[in-house]
């Protein structure tokens, strides 16, 4: 198997906007009253947990996922680019192609089956979704 160029510069870049964008995404700005009500829980639950949690190994934990989604997609948008054009809107299509062909459907069945509310699969599955173009186009452009 050859490893084509990949821009690991842009790889973290990548990694790190998703994990802000996660901390964004799950706070008062935007979707975590409505995703904590939705879990089932009020906020001083969720409070209580966090202050049990290893909370600094739970961030490193996301920030690594992060980092794999955006490594592996590099690495194939990389071997694209060996048979046709990349550029950033070609990054955010394949990053919408990733989420809608293997995190949508999946995430989807698994809260089908789990009794999850479909609005907390959607809000989970959009932060996917636009964490996915937003590294595409970060990794098609900065190559």
């Amino acid at each position: 198997m050859q490893f084509l160029g990949v821009n690991y510069l842009a790889v973290l870049v990548a990694a790190v906007l998703m994990f802000i964008l996660g901390g964004l995404w799950y706070s008062p700005l935007l979707f975590v009253k409505k995703w904590v009500a939705l879990l089932g829980k009020t906020e001083e639950q969720m409070r209580i947990e966090a202050a049990s949690a290893n909370m600094p190994l739970m961030y490193f934990s996301a920030f690594v996922c992060a980092l794999i989604t955006a490594m592996v997609m590099a690495h194939i948008l990389a071997h694209m680019a060996a048979i046709m054009p990349t550029g950033a809107v070609h990054g955010a299509f394949f990053g919408f192609m990733a989420w809608i062909g293997f995190a949508a459907p999946t995430s989807y069945a698994t809260a089908l089956f789990s009794g999850k509310p479909k609005q907390l699969w959607l809000i989970d599955s959009t932060y996917n979704l636009v964490s996915f173009m937003l590294a595409g186009l970060i990794l098609a452009a900065w190559r």
